[in-house]
């Protein structure tokens, strides 16, 4: 169905796709990104406490990873990921005028504030759950196709793919760059490992660091003077795509209405 950069972007190692023959498995790829996209866009257009709108989305997110066999625990774990992302949201604690909760200086943490924080946090929690459900029962050649046939710019796709397909690549680098330090690392008698103080350690890092760097840029080069020999002009050519089952127009027709009337429903509670 297509090459280059949408061919072998398959790893078993790192690609988050999980084989399956689920219903959300067989959907058109083109119809889980867009329901995807629904999905986000109506969380962000939620006010800050219209917390029915979060508990159904979230309903949605958990329903779709069951009905996926990725299972709950597969999504819910991988969400951790938005945890840190939360600090970036804290000022906005304090940032909001009205009632105070807790008072510290010349900080007050408000209502307004902490409603909003939440729906900072559930906004970018949910979303990160549809995200991981959709790369998950999705592969990437498939996901890049949808892209495409969505009439995103061409360059941008390509240039998404080749991030991905050479993203594995540099992680395998990785791993033979800290391979190699391994073979050349002594350990002492007591199991105590050799190689010198932290700072030197430090040193190693980052000419590692460095050396890949490097690496990657005489590597991008290397491909790319290779892909012009070939004929390559910056579009990526791809076979036509079939037009989506009857059942695949329902299931995203459905979709949209349900996101709609969530997105109403989260004007009248705010």
């Amino acid at each position: 169905m297509s090459g280059g950069i949408f061919a072998d972007t398959h790893h078993s190692m790192h690609d988050p796709y999980q084989p399956g023959n689920s219903v959300i498995h067989r959907l058109d790829a083109r119809v889980k990104l867009l329901l995807t996209i629904a999905l986000i866009v109506t969380g962000a257009l939620a006010a800050p406490g219209a917390w029915i709108v979060y508990v159904l989305l979230l309903t949605v997110t958990l329903s779709a990873a069951i009905l996926s066999e990725l299972g709950v625990g597969y999504v819910l774990r991988r969400s951790l990921l938005v945890l840190p992302f939360m600090l970036a949201a804290l000022p906005v604690l304090f940032a909001q005028p009205g009632a105070a909760l807790l008072s510290w200086a010349q900080l007050s943490l408000t209502v307004a504030g902490l409603e909003r924080f939440l729906g900072v946090v559930f906004k970018s929690w949910i979303s990160l759950q549809a995200a991981i459900v959709l790369v998950a029962t999705t592969p990437m050649p498939d996901l890049l196709l949808a892209l495409r046939a969505l009439r995103l710019p061409g360059l941008l796709v390509s240039m998404t793919g080749l991030m991905w397909r050479y993203l594995f690549l540099m992680v395998e680098e990785v791993q033979r760059l800290l391979r190699a330090r391994l073979a050349r690392s002594s350990v002492a008698a007591d199991g105590r490992r050799g190689g010198g103080t932290l700072i030197w350690r430090a040193q190693v890092a980052g000419g590692m660091v460095g050396g890949l760097l490097v690496r990657s840029f005489e590597r991008s080069d290397r491909v790319y003077a290779a892909m012009l020999a070939r004929g390559y002009d910056g579009e990526i050519r791809l076979l036509p795509r079939p037009p989506a089952a009857v059942w695949n127009v329902v299931v995203l027709v459905a979709g949209l209405l349900f996101f709609a009337f969530v997105t109403v429903l989260g004007v009248l509670y705010a």
